[in-house]
């Protein structure tokens, strides 16, 4: 595997619309509908509120790749933790070390703002993502379960 040359960006109000046409791939690389409106106000309103921490990859002015952090808190340990929401890396950059860029710009951040720890969720059939998390440190959690309350129908849970 070879490692491009990009460049790593913190998003913020004056670029974070250039990550929506990769975000908005992203979402129908999980099944969902195109929708780059969505993805752009998506993200805008995420920024501007200040709800998630978004880090890009660009090779000649092109984003290849972004990862997207939203903050947690954990009252046992009064401590914030960083959710690894969303990492993804344009299918033609693929095998370049983006991800692994990215994965480690984001772990840096984590540590810079003090967090205890990462968390992540990923499919339990997405073996490829469960080898890159763990070949880089992460380890699959044993001792909890994860349970949801559906509130709301979406696009999402029809799928």
């Amino acid at each position: 595997m070879s490692t491009m040359e990009c460049l790593l960006k913190m998003a913020d109000l004056n670029n974070i619309l250039r990550v929506a046409p990769l975000f908005d791939e992203y979402r129908q690389w999980y099944g969902m509908s195109a929708d780059l409106s969505g993805a752009r106000s998506f993200l805008m309103q995420r920024t501007q509120a200040s709800e998630s921490v978004v880090l890009f990859a660009e090779t000649d002015d092109v984003v290849v790749g972004f990862v997207q952090l939203y903050p947690l808190f954990s009252s046992i340990s009064l401590e914030s933790i960083w959710v690894l929401n969303d990492l993804f890396v344009a299918v033609d950059f693929r095998g370049k070390g983006i991800g692994t860029m990215l994965l480690n710009a984001a772990t840096e951040f984590a540590r810079e703002t003090g967090a205890i720890r990462m968390e992540l969720e990923t499919a339990s059939t997405n073996q490829t993502a469960q080898r890159f998390y763990e070949a880089h440190g992460w380890q699959k959690e044993t001792e909890m379960l994860a349970y949801r309350l559906t509130l709301q129908e979406s696009e999402e849970r029809t799928r």
